[in-house]
């Protein structure tokens, strides 16, 4: 038998990878933004007000979720930091209980007991590794793989930029009516819905064309919301 065992199946990332934060970042300024814009259209047929607002919603939102997952991201990595630490001194202070606490772990997983003291002891002797499988084990978390806040902060402001750009780019042309943005805006909700098939067990049809209800529906109520305090002369 060759000592490389061989793979015949292959799984989908299931955590999403890069992936799923820039496809629902992207959707999320995508959705806001033209639902902002759908909204002071509805109240206001000045196309200047009509595009600032739109700036001023990506701009906001992008500065918003950038700081956001920062902070986020930086919690839970100091967090998983100061866990990794505590795990790093009862190995040092406690090795046996931990040996043992390991060998407790592949025999709750099927291992047989003997088998299972053989594996931890052979584990421990590279504290490192030993580290690793226990904060794997206990935290769910790899010690040499944790988040970066800075690069989930560029990316969270970068997808959501890029998707709430595009109901603002008919404006940039000088196009004065709403409907050229809307037909854009759903045809980019419609493709980012499908993009999410990707990591998901549904269709690419079915998980677009949720998402341009979701979106359009939204963009619709702020229309009418728009629309209702225009009237009103509020």
């Amino acid at each position: 038998m060759s000592q490389r065992a061989e793979r015949h199946h292959q799984h989908r990332d299931v955590t999403g990878g890069w992936l799923r934060p820039a496809v629902f970042g992207a959707m999320d300024g995508l959705v806001s933004n033209f639902a902002l814009i759908a909204g002071v259209a509805g109240g206001t047929a000045n196309t200047k007000i009509i595009f600032l607002a739109g700036i001023a919603g990506l701009a906001a939102g992008a500065f918003s979720m950038a700081g956001g997952e920062f902070v986020s991201v930086a919690s839970q990595r100091e967090l998983a930091l100061a866990e990794i630490a505590v795990e790093r001194r009862e190995l040092q202070r406690n090795p046996e209980d931990e040996r043992d606490e390991l060998a407790q772990d592949f025999v709750a997983k099927g291992v047989q007991p003997e088998l299972a003291g053989q594996v931890a002891d052979q584990i421990s002797r590279d504290p490192e590794q030993a580290l690793a499988i226990h904060t794997r084990n206990e935290l769910g978390v790899d010690p040499h793989d944790l988040p970066s806040p800075r690069l989930a902060a560029v990316s969270s402001f970068l997808s959501f930029s890029a998707g709430a750009v595009l109901p603002l780019l008919p404006y940039l042309f000088g196009v004065t009516s709403l409907w050229l943005s809307a037909i854009l805006s759903c045809v980019a909700l419609f493709g980012a819905g499908a993009l999410v098939s990707a990591v998901t067990a549904r269709s690419w049809w079915y998980t677009g064309l949720r998402q341009l209800f979701v979106g359009a529906l939204a963009a619709a109520l702020t229309y009418g919301l728009g629309s209702l305090i225009g009237v009103s002369g509020l």
